[in-house]
């Protein structure tokens, strides 16, 4: 592993582990249903599978998008919720530990299973878009000497610190 590598492991463990314990428990909390964060796991799994079909279209390789393993991780929330139904407080503490921990391991597992992101980034440049699909370039400072644009700035920046102060000039 080099730097990057670690780097980008750890962001998107947090990241995914965040989104996963926060988004499940949000629903759980709400419908009280156990089986909840096993369901948001999968609905996003099939959305991670919905892209990388999308990318692989584009013409990216087939592993260019890695779909992370958020199931096995939310069935242990679900469990947690299941097991201290009656203590919210400890579905959230306990749940989400088991989330924070588990869902690292089975995502290193999942990793170690894709070639190097180097690599394949060099081995399959980029595809060429068509035409119709080329980003054209923006007009940056174009208009930064029109006096309608200075106008229309300077008139966003003063609307709120004068509507304050009407609102204050009101109360008199």
């Amino acid at each position: 592993y080099t730097d990057w590598m670690w780097t980008s492991f750890v962001v998107f463990s947090v990241s995914q582990s965040t989104m996963l314990a926060v988004g499940a428990i949000y629903y759980m909390l709400f419908t009280g249903v156990p089986g909840t964060a096993t369901y948001y796991a999968t609905i996003m799994t099939i959305y991670t599978w919905v892209a990388k079909g999308a990318w692989f279209a584009l013409g990216y390789p087939y592993d260019f998008v890695v779909v992370p393993v958020w199931i096995p991780s939310a069935m242990l929330l679900d469990l947690s919720y299941w097991a201290t139904r009656r203590n919210k407080h400890a579905a959230i503490l306990i749940g989400g530990t088991m989330v924070g921990l588990s869902l690292p391991l089975f995502n290193m597992v999942n990793l170690l299973l894709v070639r190097d992101p180097l690599e394949v980034a060099f081995k399959y440049p980029r595809p060429t878009l068509p035409a119709y699909m080329t980003p054209i370039e923006p007009q940056v400072g174009k208009f930064y000497n029109s006096f309608v644009a200075l106008g229309s700035g300077v008139g966003a920046v003063l609307t709120v610190p004068m509507a304050a102060l009407g609102a204050k000039l009101n109360t008199w």
